[in-house]
């Protein structure tokens, strides 16, 4: 065991005769892509699992950023986060937007609608938030800021799977929330993403856009993309739906024994999740701080010797990259709580096949340069 590589996340894969029945019905109807019986099945089944009524599945999380944007037609700017992955302001570039980036909530590492608010100008059409870590932001300070200067919102909701707050799925907030089912997300399609959508017209419209634009074999209305899920990811998503519920209990078992184990190392602070919600333990970040023996870097190269992968995510800032650091708004004296979280976090492994001993082998690493029991 000691000598086998822990990673900070690795994908859950069913027993592979589960998955033989699903390919042999794809070879038998010879139906590959192109919005076949799986990818339908798949729709249905999600749109029933995470209590939402439309639902438009993707090839893959950041073509559904990109396509949701172009579908509500939102220019200008767009205020976001620097503190995600680089895919959320990347989808605002393809669309020949300008993010704007504000800062983030030191408790929630969610955007500080505060701070959102601040940031609006005359160029400014929506608000991209991310559900940091699959915490959710604060929907209704952002839906408030949004309806008061009449702008769009996209939430990012990639580490949000099956996330719920008080009235039900957090995926029904803001005009459209965007998906990922990324091989090391919660839920995974190998690679693949989707749309949450109000209605059914909306989802028809994204629907076409993800579809080169067409809306019959001859007809195209719009500059759409190829977009579309295979039927093989499909086949996958409705595999990994069967297991799901399994894997979100591991995952929280995972998740209670770092904090019961974490507790009381000095300098170490869980992220604590927010508010009263169902959480689907996506991630398990640390912040590294005073107190603790070893800066967050050395503690990460201490991990890595010993074969165990944390990740430093997200380090550096989206705002710290050659494309957006001439913004004004990714200047870091305007980020001071997104740029001093960046230098401190690392998510430790969590998934599902993750097993006790390897938990407790990782959490001795932390707890020794303290000197505390293994």
């Amino acid at each position: 065991m000691k000598n086998e590589p822990i990673y900070v996340t690795q994908p859950y894969l069913p027993p592979l005769q589960e998955f033989i029945p699903y390919l042999e019905k794809i070879w038998d109807s010879r139906i590959l892509t192109n919005k076949g019986p799986f990818h339908r099945q798949l729709e249905q089944a999600l749109g029933e699992y995470l209590g939402v009524d439309h639902i438009a599945l993707f090839a893959n999380g950041t073509l559904a950023l990109v396509t949701a944007l172009q579908a509500l037609r939102i220019t200008g700017e767009v205020i976001t986060t620097p503190f995600s992955f680089v895919a959320t302001a990347h989808s605002l570039l393809w669309n020949g937007i300008k993010p704007v980036f504000v800062d983030i909530d030191p408790q929630t590492l969610n955007l500080d609608p505060r701070k959102v608010e601040a940031a609006i100008t005359p160029q400014t059409t929506a608000i991209l938030p991310v559900h940091c870590y699959g915490n959710p932001c604060d929907v209704e300070a952002i839906q408030s800021i949004a309806d008061n200067y009449n702008l769009k919102v996209v939430y990012d909701a990639a580490h949000a799977f099956g996330v719920q707050d008080a009235g039900g799925s957090v995926l029904r907030h803001g005009d459209l929330s965007v998906l990922s089912f990324h091989a090391t997300k919660v839920f995974n399609t190998f690679e693949g993403g989707a749309i949450v959508c109000p209605d059914a017209k909306t989802k028809q419209h994204i629907d076409n856009l993800k579809n080169f634009g067409f809306v019959n074999e001859t007809t195209v209305v719009a500059p759409g993309i190829n977009g579309k899920m295979s039927e093989f990811g499909a086949a996958l998503g409705l595999l990994q739906l069967e297991h799901i519920d399994r894997v979100f209990a591991r995952r929280c078992e995972i998740d209670q024994l770092y904090k019961e184990r974490l507790r009381g190392v000095p300098g170490i602070r869980c992220v604590e999740q927010t508010g009263q919600h169902v959480s689907n333990h996506s991630y398990f970040p640390v912040l590294v701080g005073e107190g603790y023996p070893l800066s967050r870097d050395a503690l990460y190269e201490r991990l890595r010797d010993n074969k165990i992968y944390g990740r430093r995510y997200f380090y550096p800032l989206i705002s710290d990259f050659p494309m957006y650091r001439g913004l004004q708004s990714a200047q870091r004296q305007n980020l001071p709580v997104a740029s001093d979280v960046a230098e401190r976090v690392i998510c430790l492994p969590i998934y599902p096949t993750l097993i006790n001993e390897q938990v407790d082998e990782i959490i001795s690493h932390i707890r020794k340069p303290c000197g505390l029991g293994g």
